[in-house]
């Protein structure tokens, strides 16, 4: 079997603060490489570099040093410009705090990305923003705004803003941080499910049960990736195969 593509590549990438008297390593030769269809997880404690890197991830900073691919392109040999395209092209953000616009409704907060694309008329902005709206079951609430939604209905509608660039992967930022147990079980079944339609998506969390939901949990300690866990992942194929062996009589069994 052909092995998937790579989306994101990281090769010995560093990342630098500087001050008048202080120089703080922030990332220090991290290489990472996730590709088309992965579920990653970056974990590790405060301070240890997960935000720079989902910002350099991100393309909203860029390393001190080292190279980064984003989806065949070479990012560092592009201007300001050539990079806020290529992250509106490439890139669906969900953030902590849902980063909804108040004063827009449902629609109109989903549909934000596409305008700064041309090439897309309204009919086809439409026609994506309700396909994404019905990809996370919140079609029916697309005239309400965002005060009028709760913490998990905004965030799905968060996430539903992320997918209607058809990105080449999502970036998630703590999704559940700001969500009680019951959204925040809600927003991860819905990340799970869009991965196993095939979206790729790379997520920071601290919370060890939602690292669990990846494929593979990548550890950040003092800017360093420390360790790598690869979890294994039953396809819903399999999942039928296991159902139907536990309903046959036991005496039919092999």
């Amino acid at each position: 079997m052909t092995a998937a593509a790579s989306v994101i590549t990281l090769a010995d990438v560093r990342k630098v603060f500087q001050t008048d008297e202080v120089e703080t390593h922030a990332l220090s030769d991290v290489h990472l490489d996730i590709r088309k269809g992965e579920f990653v997880c970056i974990t590790g404690p405060s301070g240890c570099g997960k935000t720079t890197l989902l910002s350099i991830l991100g393309l909203l900073d860029a390393p001190s040093a080292g190279s980064y691919e984003l989806n065949g392109h070479a990012v560092a040999t592009l201007g300001l410009r050539q990079r806020a395209r290529l992250r509106n092209a490439e890139i669906g953000f969900i953030f902590q705090a849902f980063n909804l616009i108040g004063d827009l409704t449902v629609e109109e907060n989903v549909e934000l990305p596409l305008t700064y694309r041309s090439g897309i008329g309204r009919a086809e902005r439409r026609r994506r923003v309700q396909e994404a709206l019905e990809q996370v079951g919140m079609a029916h609430r697309l005239r309400h705004y965002p005060s009028q939604l709760s913490g998990g209905q905004q965030q799905r509608v968060a996430v539903a803003r992320a997918l209607v660039g058809q990105p080449a992967i999502l970036l998630a930022d703590e999704p559940t941080g700001n969500l009680d147990s019951r959204n925040g079980d809600a927003v991860m079944q819905l990340l799970t499910e869009l991965h196993r339609k095939g979206s790729t998506i790379c997520m920071v969390t601290h919370d060890a049960r939602y690292a669990a939901s990846a494929q593979r949990s990548v550890r950040l300690f003092d800017g360093r990736i420390v360790d790598e866990d690869s979890f294994q992942r039953l396809t819903r194929e399999d999942e039928a195969r296991l159902e139907a062996m536990v309903d046959l009589d036991p005496g039919t069994q092999p």
